[in-house]
């Protein structure tokens, strides 16, 4: 019996992918580009949809919608994570690919960018659904990936084990076991040590960097940082800071957050999320909602959540110095105005949240040489990368007398440009 059809969102404001685009057109005002060779970089290579069965644990078959998009291929295979979310739709995926294409050229790794998701809330399912949704999907995706093509990642909604189920379903399909076509991976099965805690580590490494030129006099004890999301990416960059002594005073989940005035006790509220996946009633500082998290005062605001969070409706509201981005799109065009006018330093997301990128690009390269590092020498390259990128990106952001976003996206089209121009339009 098939029941209910899980069809995506059919409106999304304001739209992702919009964002995306305003980004790149802004960029490429000062990028001296061929109309064709932007409008070629502006567009995805090729888009997949997909509606496929599951079967639920009662019996009955439900069918989902998937989606992977490939938006450059230019510089090498296409790398992007997958999220499972009831909000995913082509216009995110679009937009998220076309950043991963950005980070991954700014970092200067021999990527293009991809992204894809299922509809669904992954919470929904039992251990069982979820491993044969995976499988399907994966299944279905078959045409679009391998490790010289499209190579997946986890993301919101995904983690590693889903990341093994996918990469057990590809080997048993070709025959042979692949471990480079997912990073992201459990350690036991090819993973590589640090990538879980990648991002967050690069979201703060950013930071960093950016106090040493635009800081605020303050010792790091003395420095207010405000996360929100306190998934992977917002609790492994809270917990970082934390060990670098900076003072974590608002964090904050999907249903709310925390905040204290004198620095929150991130081991305790690790702990308390750890035991019941809430920071609700923790009592370990005071309650505010996610709207009012992001208007705290603090040095340092990291959305670390989902797209559109700080848009022209309350960037005036925004109390933070400098922001850092952790999620991918949190800041819309409108409000970066109103940020730059206000003074507010910004490191863009494509460069503050490429940490997750960077490893995962280690993680592939280890895979395919079978040979593993240990953790001191993925966060090692993993700093090098990050304030390397950081540095490049301020130097393109004093070249052109530019904000450091728009830096981010001049530096990383001119060098999928340049690699198209060496490579030539086939045929």
């Amino acid at each position: 019996m098939v029941v209910a059809y899980n069809t995506p969102p059919q409106e999304q404001t304001p739209s992702v992918y919009g964002t995306a685009l305003a980004q790149f057109d802004r960029a490429v005002r000062y990028l001296n580009l061929d109309d064709g060779v932007a409008d070629f970089l502006r567009y995805p290579r090729r888009e997949f949809s997909v509606n496929f069965p599951v079967r639920r644990d009662n019996g009955k078959v439900e069918m989902f919608t998937g989606y992977r998009v490939h938006h450059s291929t230019v510089l090498g295979p296409s790398k992007g994570g997958l999220r499972y979310s009831l909000a995913v739709n082509l216009d995110e995926i679009r937009a998220l690919a076309m950043w991963m294409t950005w980070k991954c050229a700014l970092v200067n790794i021999p990527y293009g960018g991809a992204k894809g998701g299922v509809v669904v809330d992954p919470k929904t399912l039992s251990r069982d659904e979820l491993e044969r949704l995976t499988r399907r999907y994966t299944a279905e995706l078959i045409p679009l990936i391998s490790p010289k093509m499209d190579i997946p990642a986890p993301d919101m909604g995904t983690n590693p084990q889903v990341m093994a189920w996918i990469m057990d379903t590809y080997s048993m399909t070709v025959g042979y076991s692949v471990p480079a076509i997912v990073t992201g991976k459990p350690i036991n099965i090819g993973g590589s040590l640090g990538r879980n805690e990648a991002t967050g580590r690069g979201v703060i490494a950013c930071m960093v960097e950016a106090l040493k030129g635009h800081g605020f006099g303050k010792p790091s004890s003395e420095t207010s940082i405000v996360v929100q999301g306190f998934g992977n990416v917002g609790s492994n960059a809270a917990s970082f800071a934390h060990s670098l002594g900076f003072k974590i005073v608002g964090v904050s989940d999907v249903g709310g957050g925390l905040y204290n005035a004198n620095g929150l006790d991130m081991p305790a509220v690790r702990s308390y999320y750890a035991e019941h996946g809430t920071l609700e009633g923790s009592a370990l500082g005071d309650e505010v909602t996610n709207a009012e998290l992001l208007a705290l005062p603090c040095d340092v605001l990291a959305p670390c959540a989902m797209e559109g969070q700080i848009t022209g409706k309350n960037a005036n509201q925004v109390k933070a110095k400098m922001i850092v981005e952790g999620a991918n799109g949190p800041t819309t065009p409108d409000a970066d105005d109103i940020l730059n006018d206000k003074g507010v330093f910004l490191v863009p997301d494509i460069l503050a949240n490429a940490g997750g990128v960077v490893v995962s690009y280690f993680e592939w390269v280890q895979d395919l040489q079978a040979f593993f590092w240990d953790q001191e020498e993925v966060y090692r390259q993993l700093q090098r990368a990050m304030a390397r990128s950081y540095y490049a990106t301020e130097a393109t952001a004093e070249e052109y007398g530019v904000d450091m976003r728009t830096a981010a996206q001049i530096l990383a089209i001119k060098r999928v440009a340049d690699a198209l121009e060496t490579r030539g339009i086939y045929p």
